[in-house]
């Protein structure tokens, strides 16, 4: 990393002082908090996300891109968009220069079906015809790089992301295609409120304008083939 001008510089999410140290003199700071489920680890995430724009707003720093979640701005009762969009609305509170980034579902996450052998069952609670945005976690950090580099038109922007949107029986066969191992979908019952979210509401990125946007976004199936390439 050092052999690329990068310079290493510790610090604990949990540890407001050394945030604090680690953005001294750092013009940018993209946020981004592990993923929560239960209350404690919920309150763990929007304490550390406060923490970041805090301490951005000390050191003076002039562009924060944080890393949100589609539909957190529309109050959709899921645990773990509502931790977020409470600390979008402290970014905001604070007044610092900063961009929001509402990723959708992540391609990365279908990953958890790569290793099947024989035949692939993918046992999900989804609408199987009902189209699904979804974004590769790459294209996250190119668009973030894109609004570091053009303050100018990201700065004060919420921006809601994502490069597909296949349903998930159209996953199926993309898996199919690319690994050539079987593969079919096994829809579930809808009870977890977020997948219950995703058959009435769901996200609502403008995938035309995003690509004309950022060229070069992946499809899932380019997704797919560019992690486990054909069979």
């Amino acid at each position: 990393m050092e052999g690329l001008g990068v310079t290493l510089v510790a610090g604990d999410l949990d540890d407001a002082g050394s945030l604090r140290r680690a953005l001294e003199g750092a013009h940018g700071v993209f946020s981004v908090q592990p993923l929560a489920y239960e209350p404690e680890t919920l309150a763990a995430e929007v304490r550390r996300g406060v923490a970041v724009a805090d301490a951005a707003r000390d050191a003076g720093v002039r562009h924060l891109v944080y890393s949100s979640v589609g539909g957190a701005e529309r109050g959709t009762g899921i645990g773990h968009f509502e931790s977020k969009a409470e600390i979008e609305r402290h970014v905001r509170a604070l007044g610092l220069p900063a961009t929001i980034l509402r990723p959708v579902f992540f391609m990365d996450n279908l990953l958890h079906y790569a290793d099947a052998t024989g035949e692939r069952v993918m046992e999900l609670p989804v609408l199987p015809d009902r189209p699904m945005q979804m974004i590769a976690s790459d294209d996250i950090g190119r668009i973030a790089a894109a609004a570091f580099a053009a303050p100018a038109e990201f700065v004060g922007a919420e921006l809601e992301i994502a490069g597909d949107e296949p349903s998930f029986a159209r996953v199926a066969e993309i898996y199919h295609r690319v690994t050539g191992v079987p593969t079919r979908l096994v829809p579930l019952p809808i009870e977890e409120r977020m997948f219950e979210w995703f058959a009435e509401d769901g996200y609502r990125a403008d995938l035309g304008a995003l690509r004309g946007r950022f060229p070069g976004l992946l499809t899932f199936e380019g997704f797919l083939t560019r992690r486990l390439g054909p069979a």
